[in-house]
């Protein structure tokens, strides 16, 4: 999280910018593909992934967000048109609270401070994206999205935790279960 701040907006937007460019140009996300992606809290300096959703939105590509209702994360579709609220944590989400039902993602985009060299992920502390991840049906990509690289192992693991398949960075896009798509 300091490392994040100590960026500049300029900085931050640039970084994102190749954070894009890598997704784009690694994954080639296509016409009716399924993206859960996170919408980014400014005040946590996230990636600004409202880039990838507008190259979503311009390739019709499918665009589903989290939002959390009754302290489960549920997967909202959203268009160019949707309406946006803050929640209690500051983090927009769409007004519907009606679940998408969609399982079968293609991708899903996960917000997060840390990933290691396995995947494992450090978000929030409030464990919505590991429970999101167990009620999924079909085997989409979980990708992480991060300003760095990751240096350090995180050694506190739960069980329960599920690891990440991707990391996209501005510099590179690791792979955690292959090397390589399949």
């Amino acid at each position: 999280m300091q490392k994040r701040k100590a960026l500049s907006d300029d900085e931050a937007f640039l970084l994102s910018q190749k954070v894009f460019k890598n997704f784009v140009d690694y994954f080639k996300p296509v016409s009716g593909d399924k993206v859960h992606i996170f919408i980014p809290v400014i005040k946590f300096r996230e990636i600004d992934t409202h880039l990838l959703i507008d190259y979503f939105f311009s390739r019709n590509i499918r665009v589903f967000v989290p939002k959390i209702v009754n302290t489960e994360l549920i997967s909202v579709e959203i268009f160019s048109n949707t309406k946006f609220e803050l929640n209690q944590w500051d983090i927009s989400e769409p007004v519907s609270n009606e679940d998408s039902g969609v399982s079968d993602f293609d991708y899903i985009i996960t917000p997060l401070l840390y990933c290691d060299k396995n995947g494992n992920r450090v978000g929030y502390g409030k464990g919505f994206y590991d429970g999101f991840f167990e009620n999924i049906s079909k085997q989409p990509k979980k990708i992480g999205v991060n300003y760095f690289n990751p240096d350090e192992n995180i050694d506190d693991v739960w069980e329960n935790d599920i690891p990440l398949d991707y990391l996209v960075t501005p510099t590179d896009v690791l792979s955690f279960f292959n090397k390589g798509l399949e």
